[in-house]
């Protein structure tokens, strides 16, 4: 791909919310909904939310060149980075690669892996490294604005397991689902135009396929598990240089969220009230996608 990289700072921050699920299990607790231990607020890791827009984007641009996805469980990564030396040519397996080979296949991976375009990715392992790239978009994890209150639902399924179970006459099975009734999030990000000309080649094009993904990212990640997940807002701050025009924090600041009077516990999005501050630092442009 040989489209031109960003020339342009964003920050963004991202509200979205859950009903009656567990937006992110938390394999250390039996895959409880994630929280703050000091301020029981929900949390959802910045590899979750990257999840799912790398599988927005997988479902989204399938078959186009381009857009494949480095991170995903279909085969080794070792595996793919060889296959960028194969593509290219270049010699593989010897100690002591020529720093310049590296360089060629990270290019190669870059210019094939939307992830590893966006948000980096660690290549250096295996017989064929392709180096360590620091990709221009990066999240923050989300919280929740409020605490949450996570519940253990036990559950029953009218069919048995095992066949001993069977000719006992066991009628069914029993089992726990833990989520929590409610929960609206917050997360930010930024996008740094100067790694995106300097390292991964970002593009105008792939921002836009970024913020079509973040809008999306749930409607194709549907689960009993998840429950109701909504992308409620999208606010993006665009900056008239690639350095910035503004701190990232001044720009958040512009973007409140209150719960309503009398509200305890919230259980809808509009038990909240959004406040935005639309008078913008000279040079950021404030964009509502959502």
């Amino acid at each position: 791909m040989e489209n031109k990289a960003i020339e342009n700072r964003y920050e963004f921050v991202m509200l979205f919310d859950v009903e009656s699920g567990n937006p992110n299990g938390d394999p250390d607790a039996g895959n409880m909904p994630r929280t703050d231990p000091e301020t029981s607020l929900g949390i959802v890791t910045d590899v979750c939310l990257k999840r799912k827009i790398r599988n927005f984007v997988e479902l989204y641009k399938e078959g186009e060149p381009g857009y494949n996805i480095l991170i995903k469980a279909d085969k080794a990564l070792n595996t793919k980075f060889t296959a960028a030396y194969d593509a290219l040519g270049l010699e593989k397996g010897q100690k002591g690669k020529k720093p310049e080979d590296v360089k060629k296949a990270q290019k190669y991976i870059c210019d094939n892996y939307f992830d590893v375009r966006t948000f980096g990715a660690v290549m250096s392992t295996g017989d064929d490294p392709c180096g360590i790239v620091r990709g221009p978009v990066q999240l923050n994890f989300a919280r929740s604005l409020d605490p949450v209150s996570v519940q253990d639902i036990t559950i029953t399924r009218q069919a048995v397991t095992t066949q001993k179970d069977f000719t006992e006459r066991k009628q069914s099975e029993m089992g726990k689902k833990s989520l929590i009734p409610y929960g609206l999030y917050r997360a930010e990000g930024y996008v740094s135009a100067m790694l995106a000309q300097r390292v991964t080649g970002f593009s105008e094009e792939d921002l836009e396929l970024l913020w079509t993904a973040i809008i999306n990212m749930f409607e194709g990640d549907r689960s009993a598990a998840r429950g109701k997940m909504s992308m409620r807002k999208l606010f993006v701050f665009k900056h008239a240089s690639a350095l910035g025009n503004a701190p990232a924090q001044t720009l958040f600041d512009k973007i409140q969220v209150q719960k309503k009077e009398g509200v305890n516990p919230p259980r809808a999005y509009t038990d909240y009230t959004v406040t935005v501050d639309r008078n913008m630092p000279d040079g950021v442009e404030l964009i509502e996608k959502l």
